[in-house]
């Protein structure tokens, strides 16, 4: 593991949010409306908690970037996010009348995707001609594409998880709940450096065939098959994996399975290439799945993209032609689910570059045998 990174300068948040707001011009939008969340995080560093109060960036090209937060929460804001205006006001007073005055009375805007409903029809009963569009609809490309300091932060988590992958393959699996082995994978993920865990899948039999398994009070018995699926933020950065490991020997059919998912997801990795649209990573890894017979038991996409949340764009899936461009960091996740029987997934985060795809996770994909 290596150090702390250096944290991001104003200078970097300031350089992001002019990129976005001259983006949105490209685009033929006015501007950008960015609510806590992931969007503001990215942006600014600053990272409010989500509440009624409105909190808006409003960023239009060629204009200073102005925040609207509550006075209360003015000290936070402008400490974390000092290249900022605020426009802050108090409990009792409109906070749509400000965030108008700066969007404007008519227009087309940007939003981010997690905004409230309870703000956007706020603004909107202040500004009936103003339109809005989803944010990750309008710049698909804005936090699709990282930097090197952010790969280098995603490749850090990954190699935490890894490190995590490593250990909890050598605690006992049988005769222990599944959340006894979850909180471990969480302990271990934290002794590695993360600050936040954000899952802790562990699906024992017949459970491992439910994708988001909620790990819980069934007991893990020799001879099954257990899907590990963990993650969270290291540095503000997110980490991903899955492995399936097995409690003592696998039967043929365990074997088959796992080789199958093992196949899709080197032919998922082989297709990420610059200029190959999204749709193909799933295409290539489904292909595999298909044609051994198990096709309709791979029943969600093949990866999502990863940054300073564990889930956002793009997304590998059927349909989606956005082209993979270098600095495109995702997961490449393929599963086989068998109802009432067992599951296996394998996934790694993959980023691209100019010579193809690179896994940030480097564990080995073969079944673990575990006691």
């Amino acid at each position: 593991m290596t150090g702390t990174p250096a944290p991001f300068t104003a200078g970097d948040y300031e350089a992001r949010m002019r990129r976005a707001a001259e983006a949105a011009a490209d685009a033929g939008l006015d501007g950008v409306l960015i609510a806590p969340g992931p969007d503001l995080v990215w942006l600014t560093g600053y990272r409010p908690v989500e509440t009624e109060r409105l909190t808006l960036l409003v960023l239009r090209a060629g204009q200073d970037p102005v925040l609207v937060v509550p006075t209360l929460e003015a000290p936070d804001a402008a400490a974390a996010a000092p290249m900022l205006t605020l426009r802050d006001w108090t409990d009792g007073k409109d906070p749509y009348e400000a965030a108008a005055s700066l969007v404007g009375s008519e227009g087309r805007f940007g939003v981010s995707d997690n905004s409230w409903a309870l703000h956007l029809l706020g603004l909107q009963g202040r500004l009936p001609d103003t339109r809005y569009v989803a944010l990750t609809e309008a710049l698909p490309m804005l936090r699709a594409v990282k930097d090197a300091a952010e790969v280098a932060r995603l490749a850090e988590a990954g190699a935490a998880a890894d490190a995590a992958y490593e250990e909890i393959r050598k605690v006992p699996f049988a005769g222990r709940r599944e959340a006894d082995v979850a909180a471990d994978l969480a302990e271990l993920l934290r002794h590695f450096g993360h600050s936040q865990v954000d899952f802790t899948i562990v699906a024992s039999g017949p459970n491992g065939a439910n994708p988001h398994h909620e790990a819980g009070e069934r007991v893990i018995e020799r001879g099954d098959m257990v899907v590990l699926d963990f993650g969270g933020l290291k540095h503000g950065y997110g980490s991903d994996t899955s492995r399936t490991v097995h409690v003592g020997e696998p039967d043929l059919e365990e074997r088959r399975v796992h080789d199958v998912v093992r196949a899709a997801q080197e032919a998922g990795v082989a297709a990420v290439r610059p200029g190959a649209a999204c749709q193909d990573v799933d295409r290539a890894a489904r292909a595999v799945i298909t044609e051994a017979g198990y096709g309709e038991f791979f029943i969600h996409r093949t990866g999502h993209g990863i940054g300073v949340t564990t889930h956002e764009p793009p997304y590998m899936i059927e349909g989606e032609e956005l082209p993979l461009v270098p600095g495109m960091c995702f997961s490449v996740e393929p599963g086989i689910y068998l109802p009432g029987r067992f599951g296996v997934r394998i996934e790694d985060i993959v980023t691209v570059t100019e010579e193809g795809g690179w896994r940030l996770n480097t564990t080995s994909r073969e079944m673990a045998i575990v006691d």
